[in-house]
């Protein structure tokens, strides 16, 4: 199967004691490109989610958003700094003889200043924090897969029926050129009768003209090689996987044979065919930098 490049996916896990949310975007990218926002108390698993996106996703720009809730009434507990209290008691009760000024320092004042009682976090159960975490990134990320293949199968018809067009235009060319070289030869054989005032034409020099001018501009080699490129292409396609490197440069090897084409080109019928060829290219070569 063909995988986008494009790609949602959204999980939530929801247990007694937390909740996580993890969302998963994506956009075309040549290579994998994770970008991960989550609170800092999860920073320790940034290792983990990186290699477990890895198991779902092989190229594209990514980002990844967890949301953590704790419903645990114990997570937290309030701590009394006595040290640091008795220092700003020391410090005020100074303050107080130096400048000779009442000490109406009370318990409800001392408590208020900063870090004489602090809130901390209790310890953590990694283990047990990971396997919701594991199941919410996996949950995302087979919705994000999901949704990447649903989008790669539209990019794959969407593809062969460019490649499908592509052919008829290598088919025109190959039908239209022997005709060209016919139409020349007639062209010259009219020319030089002009000039020779109708007598005798030399057969062989006309014959030698025409395949002067038929190595100028022969196209076989290169509608050939386009043909086969377009049928790997196809096949590529069908056979699917992550197939989008070599796809672009199959693409790019048929672009090169369409602009040897219209070099070659000097019947207005093969360069419009040969500028809608390379048009189409084109086209192939902007969807195919979406397929992963």
């Amino acid at each position: 199967m063909i995988k986008s490049m494009t790609g949602f996916g959204r999980f939530e896990v929801v247990t007694e004691k937390r909740k996580f949310t993890v969302e998963l975007k994506s956009v075309n990218h040549r290579y994998l490109d994770v970008n991960i926002k989550m609170p800092k108390k999860l920073n320790f698993f940034e290792s983990a989610i990186r290699n477990l996106l890895k198991e779902y996703i092989e190229r594209g720009k990514v980002d990844v958003y967890i949301t953590y809730e704790d419903y645990t009434d114990d997570n937290y507990s309030l701590v009394y700094n006595a040290g640091l209290a008795a220092e700003y008691l020391k410090h005020l009760n100074s303050m107080a003889d130096e400048f000779g000024l009442d000490n109406d320092i009370r318990v409800s004042t001392l408590s208020r200043y900063p870090d004489v009682f602090v809130m901390e976090e209790q310890n953590i159960d990694e283990k047990e924090l990971w396997i919701s975490l594991e199941q919410a990134i996996r949950g995302a990320c087979e919705q994000f897969v999901e949704s990447r293949i649903k989008e790669g199968e539209h990019l794959k018809n969407d593809l062969c029926n460019k490649l499908d067009e592509m052919i008829t235009y290598v088919d025109f060319i190959e039908e239209r050129s022997p005709i060209i070289m016919k139409e020349y030869r007639t062209r010259l054989e009219e020319k030089l009768q002009e000039i020779l005032n109708d007598k005798q034409l030399d057969e062989s020099r006309i014959a030698q003209e025409v395949v002067i001018y038929a190595d100028k501009v022969c196209v076989d080699e290169e509608t050939v090689r386009l043909r086969s490129h377009i049928q790997t292409a196809k096949d590529t396609l069908i056979t699917g996987g992550s197939v989008g490197r070599k796809l672009d440069f199959i693409a790019q090897e048929m672009n090169r044979e369409a602009n040897t084409i219209l070099s070659k080109a000097n019947n207005i019928e093969i360069s419009d065919t040969g500028i809608n060829l390379k048009t189409s290219i084109e086209k192939v070569r902007e969807q195919i930098q979406n397929i992963e």
